[in-house]
């Protein structure tokens, strides 16, 4: 394991960390997706809801390169990586509509995929163990399917 030395590098723990995120002393998960449910606001807000599946995909993308080179100074899916918490939470987000923001949905879509991420159930676990910068992004994504799936059930049962 070694540290940091390039530009490349130093660009690669700022994508993984999520702009710093990663390196919240307490809950470094959450503090990564609420990076996720701000970059969701910011864009459905702007009026850009249309393009947050380009974001995703974009952030998918530079998330799983970055993770993958800064595993070979961290370790396999270390704390500080928390682009896949965003990820995980703007897919949540994903068919909840710019136009339908409320608090009580951005909460439980916040609840609902920290619960799912942490709890990871199957096949999320053996999502986790692939290797490289997919294994720490793929939990994720499932899990952010999942909250989706119960974000969207809330939605037309509830109406949130």
């Amino acid at each position: 394991m070694g540290s940091p030395k390039t530009a490349t590098d130093r660009l690669a723990v700022f994508i993984a960390t999520s702009g710093g995120a990663g390196f919240v002393p307490k809950a470094p998960g959450t503090a990564g997706s609420l990076v996720g449910v701000g970059l969701y606001l910011a864009i459905a807000m702007a009026g850009m809801g249309a393009y947050l599946p380009h974001a995703i995909i974009l952030i998918l993308l530079a998330g799983t390169l970055a993770a993958n080179r800064v595993e070979t100074f961290w370790g396999h899916d270390s704390q500080r990586i928390v682009i896949d918490e965003v990820i995980g939470q703007m897919i949540a987000f994903s068919l909840a509509g710019a136009t339908q923001l409320s608090w009580s949905l951005i909460f439980a879509g916040f609840a609902l995929f920290r619960l799912f991420d942490i709890v990871k159930p199957f096949p999320l676990r053996q999502l986790e163990r692939l290797p490289g910068g997919a294994g720490v992004i793929a939990d994720d994504v499932g899990a952010g399917l999942y909250a989706l799936a119960g974000l969207t059930a809330l939605q037309h049962f509830l109406s949130i």
